[in-house]
């Protein structure tokens, strides 16, 4: 195993971090290693964003409620991203339409392939970090406090910075519930695998919190996913110019 891989499956988030700030240098590094991802038709239908002012950055603490948002070494917003094409048509008096399905996905896409690019070169350079899906609790308010023109969107943020501890790893599921090879498994097929997964993180929980916790990963995500979450989401979209009207 070579050192790129173990660096990958090193990964954790991170969420504790020292006071020092990023440099600039590692910043315009962080941001280099984030535009050399691969990106749909060359569009780069994204921008990243350093929020260092700390009155936005608090503001963003609100909407996320988490603390490590505003205490970093450096909080990036990830930006979904059509406002310069936008102006550059309007500039050469052409037209676009990025207000497609499939123009959402390619920005959320490049956007995230970017992201990644980051997290991992973050990472091989001693750096922690931790995504920061929560700013779409109040994606509207967000775009606000950045300044977000019509044909761009808060995706997520990314917090990095110099870590205070090693933090701990959540074990992924099995392989073999993942992969499918030509044909889609079904649930039976796989049950048992997710079964074991499910008892190892019921365990894993219960000896990170000395027993005041003990849910399954299963449990876990019906849970999640059965609430009704960010339902401001598509209005917030569709006014920035995605998804039609």
């Amino acid at each position: 195993m070579n050192d790129v891989i173990k660096l990958l499956n090193n990964h954790r988030s991170l969420r504790k971090f020292t006071d020092e700030k990023l440099s600039e240098e590692t910043i315009r590094t962080l941001v280099g290693a984030a535009q050399s991802a691969s990106t749909s038709s060359y569009v780069q239908a994204y921008s990243i964003m350093g929020v260092t002012d700390p009155e936005k950055k608090k503001a963003l603490r609100e909407i996320s409620t988490q603390s490590y948002v505003e205490h970093n070494g450096h909080l990036f917003v990830f930006i979904v991203d059509f406002y310069r094409h936008k102006e550059l048509a309007e500039q050469a008096e052409a037209e676009i339409a990025y207000d497609k399905t499939e123009n959402l996905i390619v920005g959320v896409v490049d956007a995230s392939l970017a992201a990644q690019n980051m997290a991992v070169a973050a990472e091989s350079m001693g750096l922690g970090i931790c995504y920061i899906g929560s700013l779409r609790n109040d994606i509207k308010k967000a775009g606000e406090i950045l300044g977000l023109p019509e044909g761009a969107f808060v995706l997520f943020g990314m917090v990095a910075g110099y870590p205070e501890d090693e933090g701990t790893q959540k074990e992924r599921l099995p392989f073999e519930a993942v992969y499918h090879e030509n044909t889609y498994q079904r649930i039976d097929e796989v049950q048992s695998d997710i079964e074991a997964y499910d008892q190892r993180i019921s365990d894993y929980y219960s000896e990170r919190t000395d027993g005041r916790r003990a849910d399954k990963w299963s449990e876990q995500v019906i849970g999640m996913l059965s609430k009704k979450q960010r339902l401001d989401v598509d209005t917030v979209l569709k006014e920035q110019g995605f998804l039609g009207q």
